[in-house]
């Protein structure tokens, strides 16, 4: 008679084989999980600049900027570009929109032997830049880059700091609460970015209103809304931090 570990062993191992094809069929389903959620269908994405100017040069930035950024958007598409009034001080915002990232290399390598542009603007224009940030962005898949109704009035940059997971983990709530603020009329949703380079897991969501009374009265009015609470207090569930800045769009911004 065989000893009560010599029949184990070989149950062991069927049972360690079994559990290996089950692991191998459900393995698609595992991974596909882990997926940070959808994205836009094509290779579209947006550089995100931030600079912060010296307090005493930002005149003199924004100024040569108006004179000599048409040699810039010579070579890329700008989508827009701002002057922080609120929330910030003395620091611009611009957003580039790049086919692909060869299309970007492309770009920076043309503007690196532009005589005019780098004479013109980039020379003079380094000595007032106390600090440079840059981030890729996506538009997440159920916005699309918008436009104001009108030319005036300002905008409203907020960027959020969602719990690391992706869309797949606090998308549908966040959709949620834009959509909730959109429903009340009061402002204009011009973009939502989920970053892919920079700080990750950040959003950033800009907004156009008439005027920053109008903003604060909506948004006052929307903090009333039962939808809109509901909406908020849903998301919140997801996010560690935000801030947001007012912003003045300037003379060469394609957004006004």
């Amino acid at each position: 008679m065989l000893p009560p570990d010599a029949l184990r062993r070989p149950l062991a191992a069927a049972a360690r084989l079994a559990l290996a094809r089950a692991w191998a069929r459900a393995r698609p389903q595992v991974l596909a999980s882990l997926a940070t959620g959808p994205r836009q269908n094509n290779s579209i994405f947006y550089e995100i600049r931030t600079y912060d100017i010296k307090p005493s040069k930002m005149k003199d930035f924004v100024e040569m900027v108006n004179k000599y950024f048409h040699l810039r958007t010579a070579h890329s598409e700008l989508v827009g570009f701002w002057s922080a009034e609120l929330g910030a001080m003395n620091k611009v915002v611009h957003i580039w929109k790049y086919d692909n990232f060869a299309h970007r290399t492309a770009v920076r390598h043309a503007l690196a032997n532009d005589k005019d542009w780098q004479g013109k603007f980039i020379s003079p224009a380094l000595p007032l830049i106390e600090k440079q940030h840059n981030e890729v962005a996506y538009l997440v898949p159920w916005c699309q880059l918008g436009k104001p109704p009108k030319e005036g009035g300002v905008y409203e940059w907020v960027t959020f700091q969602m719990k690391p997971g992706g869309p797949a983990l606090w998308g549908e709530a966040f959709q949620a609460a834009i959509n909730a603020h959109i429903n009340t009329g009061y402002t204009k949703l011009i973009s939502v970015f989920h970053t892919e380079y920079g700080l990750l897991n950040t959003v950033h969501v800009i907004w156009w209103n008439e005027s920053p009374d109008h903003r604060a009265a909506g948004r006052h009015s929307a903090h009333e809304d039962a939808r809109v609470v509901a909406a908020v207090r849903d998301s919140v569930r997801f996010l560690e931090s935000q801030k947001n800045v007012l912003l003045i769009p300037l003379e060469c911004s394609p957004l006004k």
